[in-house]
């Protein structure tokens, strides 16, 4: 059996996109939320297995990892996130790059030499990385409008990955997946397909709920942000910490959404100038992890927010 297991996140989808447009598989799909990253704990992989794993985190899926190794099977491993370390055995093959410039829709896109550059371009959109976008859009023949629609689906997308639970989204990504699949290109998807039209208009209004707030922490380098207990706020958590990080890109940001046991899910993004520090933060703390320019926290206890505001301040400076 061949498994596809990917973040439900843009820069999953975008990889899972290019590699499948490339190369077709019938295989089982298997993602969630963004912060559903335990993903290889879902399956039962035997010998003679094929596993593709992209954008998932390999330091918080070793024991999934080793049990499917172990088992027979063999693994295509692409990440961006801190990898812990790699086993070394004939079944995985790997690539994995944590330069904070690096996404995994980027890495597949050099792996398949370019063959489905938009979907590359509107991965790298939606994980924030918008430099390393137009540097990849050089080779696509499109207009600057074209680009700007390019970059709006990728941030929808990842826009879409974001809350708890797949009841809190507008579409559950493995749907989205096979939505996007079918459009001819990522700008016909754009120009023709009522889904997008979904996406970008949850998004809109979602992303106007959160004008207008004000840090509960500010310094001179940082800065936190609280969201509240509901679903557009679960939403918008990640990319309305990606539009604070480029309003300021000297700054740090944490954004804190409350949950419902009180404590909070956190995003967290490293000055756009200085894309370091992020997944060291977090994972100081329990259910925390990431790379170096963006991170976050799955469950932060309410009364270890403290300690977390002072660690987000001694990691950036006040």
């Amino acid at each position: 059996m061949d498994y596809d297991i990917f973040n439900g996140d843009a820069d999953g989808i975008c990889a899972l996109l290019q590699l499948r447009k490339a190369e077709p598989r019938d295989s089982t799909l298997v993602t969630g939320v963004k912060r559903d990253i335990n993903l290889m704990g879902k399956i039962h992989a035997e010998r003679g297995d094929k596993l593709t794993v992209l954008d998932v985190s390999m330091d918080k899926n070793k024991s999934g990892l080793e049990k499917a190794l172990t088992a027979g099977a063999s693994v295509f491993y692409v990440d961006h996130h801190f990898p812990g370390e790699i086993p070394q055995h004939p079944g995985l093959e790997t690539i994995i790059n944590e330069a904070p410039d690096v996404c995994t829709a980027a890495l597949v896109n050099g792996y398949l030499q370019g063959s489905h550059l938009d979907w590359a371009v509107t991965g790298s959109f939606g994980d924030n990385l918008k430099e390393t976008a137009r540097t990849l859009a050089k080779n696509l023949n499109v207009s600057a409008s074209d680009l700007d629609s390019l970059e709006q689906l990728g941030v929808c997308i990842n826009y879409n990955g974001y809350g708890p639970s797949i009841e809190d989204l507008h579409f559950d990504p493995e749907d989205l997946y096979q939505r996007l699949y079918a459009a001819p290109s990522a700008l016909e998807f754009v120009s023709a397909s009522p889904d997008f039209a979904r996406l970008s208009e949850g998004y809109a209004s979602d992303m106007a709920m959160a004008q207008g707030l004000q840090p509960s922490h500010e310094g001179t380098r940082t800065a936190v942000f609280q969201l509240p207990n509901e679903a557009w706020a679960r939403r918008v958590s990640g990319v309305y910490s990606n539009d604070l990080a480029i309003a300021n890109p000297d700054r740090a940001h944490a954004v804190l959404t409350c949950k419902t046991d009180g404590g909070y899910l956190v995003s967290v993004r490293a000055p756009l100038n200085n894309k370091q520090g992020a997944a060291q933060l977090c994972m100081q703390f329990p259910t925390g992890g990431g790379r170096a320019a963006a991170a976050g926290i799955n469950d932060l206890p309410a009364d270890r927010l403290d300690d977390f505001v002072e660690a987000f301040s001694v990691t950036y400076g006040n």
